[in-house]
């Protein structure tokens, strides 16, 4: 009987992976490192009876470094390391000893199935695992492939299955960039503090220093503006005030922001001139990536970046969720958005909300870019905050009503225009009255307050002037908000 060895990125994936492909019958012992586990059965592979070694390793089994004098920074010219000086891959963390781990477990076995992560880090890690167990595994006859990749982007059985019965070969080229970064990244660290005026580089700190140096120079050099504006509120009959907008907008003259005060309050009417109303729409979002997810995290969630990283780490490993590093938000046409609801029907927290969705018939999610690299994150079974946690449960309830917005009619709205003028001077105010909910029935916090609905009204209809001032003001510069900086790997930092 065949023995196929299997090797997953972390221990708690292995044994996931493990028990839906054993079908929950896979026993499992301690690896002599004590810090990963093995877990055996027995089922087919390559349509032949076999026996299954389901294992991992703990992130990066090896690091790079200089070999020889090229080891000796003092010694060295910098610019040999770039050209002549070669490297070689030692034991990250000897204290794991998982190079000698996995040629133990690899000893007697035919073929092996990689496991690690789908993104370049986890293709270099394959690499890794190949330079340890090669060696020891048994030696191929003829042509024969023994070594498989599985591409997977969520912890479930259809998506294991699928993996497992499509398996391909881990990228050298994908690898070999990992390691060039490493090469970089190195002298970065080394180089960096060996003269105080020397201040350290990287692909995503530079230009992200850059933006705040710009920024900085312009604050430094802003220097505010004062304005004035016409402040007017009118009503009608017991309904609240109504602030409106000033038609000529602002001037930076207070005499004569004064002047035009004095022409609007010769009276205390306020007479409507035009009443307009258009239907409009606010569109549902578009799939979740990490960025987004991120940044909800941070301004809606009270999370930091790194620990709701942690969160959906163990979120996807558990089989919740989907890969949470993806810069992708569009879903292709064949991913199956109706399983993915079904799975939430049992759920009474939206159950209502996704039988209506059923119902009505899925929306098809909004066109978004597709990077190549995972799909977007989206929710993969069904769970309780009792299994999840406080923060895990958070984060996952963001996830999965973001994916029902996704799928859910756009919000639509009246938006209405009423033109006033009060004197000689013209203002106007706009309000929204709500159509259809959409996606906002999932999202509520994004719905259209009740607030910003007007009262009924036509043109001549006259309101009472409540209040007419000239407000100061000053000028300052807008907000700007920098997205897209740094990799899906370095972000959360």
């Amino acid at each position: 009987m065949k023995t196929v060895l299997m090797v997953a990125e972390k221990p708690s994936l292995a044994l996931s992976i493990a028990k839906i492909l054993s079908k929950g019958s896979c026993s499992s012992r301690k690896g002599l490192n004590g810090a990963c586990s093995v877990h055996d059965y027995q089922g087919s592979f390559q349509g032949q009876a076999a026996r299954f070694k389901m294992t991992s390793v703990c992130g990066h089994v090896l690091s790079l470094d200089f070999i020889g004098k090229y080891n000796d920074w003092d010694k060295v010219d910098p610019a040999e390391l770039f050209s002549q000086a070669p490297t070689e891959k030692k034991e990250a963390n000897p204290k794991l000893n998982m190079v000698k781990f996995l040629q133990v477990e690899a000893r007697g076995c035919d073929y092996v199935v990689l496991w690690l992560d789908c993104d370049k880090e986890g293709e270099n890690i394959c690499f890794e695992v190949l330079d340890a167990i090669e060696p020891a595994m048994n030696a191929p006859r003829g042509r024969e492939q023994t070594v498989f990749r599985a591409k997977f982007s969520s912890i479930t059985d259809t998506d294991i299955w699928k993996a497992m019965s499509q398996l391909g070969e881990p990228n050298r080229n994908e690898a070999l960039a990992v390691d060039a970064r490493f090469q970089t990244k190195y002298f970065q660290g080394k180089y960096g503090n060996l003269d105080s005026s020397l201040i350290s580089f990287g692909p995503c700190q530079t230009p992200t220093l850059g933006f705040c140096v710009e920024r900085h120079d312009k604050i430094q050099s802003f220097k505010p503006e004062t304005y004035w504006v016409i402040q007017a509120k009118v009503f009608k009959g017991k309904d609240g005030p109504l602030t409106l907008d000033w038609d000529r907008g602002r001037v930076f003259d207070r005499e004569a922001g004064q002047m035009f005060v004095n022409l609007a309050k010769t009276s205390r009417e306020a007479r409507v001139e035009s009443v307009s109303k258009k239907e409009k729409a606010k569109q549902r979002p578009l799939a979740l990536n990490t960025v987004e997810m991120l940044r909800v995290a941070s301004s809606s969630l009270g999370m930091g970046p790194q620990h709701t990283m942690q969160v959906a780490e163990r979120l996807y490993t558990q089989g919740y969720i989907s890969y949470p590093r993806t810069e992708t938000n569009h879903y292709h046409e064949n991913f199956d958005l109706k399983e993915v609801l079904l799975q939430q029907t049992s759920n009474p927290m939206w159950a209502q909300e996704v039988r209506a969705l059923l119902a009505a018939g899925l929306n098809r999610p909004r066109k978004g870019s597709d990077a190549g690299d995972h799909p977007p994150i989206t929710p993969m079974r069904a769970a309780s905050e009792a299994e999840l946690g406080s923060d895990g449960w958070r984060l996952y309830e963001y996830i999965t009503r973001h994916f029902m917005a996704t799928v859910s009619e756009d919000c639509k709205y009246l938006q209405t225009t009423i033109e006033f003028s009060i004197g000689t001077e013209a203002f106007s105010c706009s309000g929204k009255t709500l159509i259809s909910p959409g996606y906002t029935a999932v999202m509520p916090w994004l719905g259209i307050p009740l607030e910003e609905a007007l009262p009924a009204c036509e043109r001549g209809d006259i309101f009472t002037v409540d209040e007419i001032k000239l407000v100061e003001k000053q000028t300052y510069l807008i907000d700007r908000k920098i997205y897209n900086t740094g990799t899906k790997s370095y972000k959360q930092d």
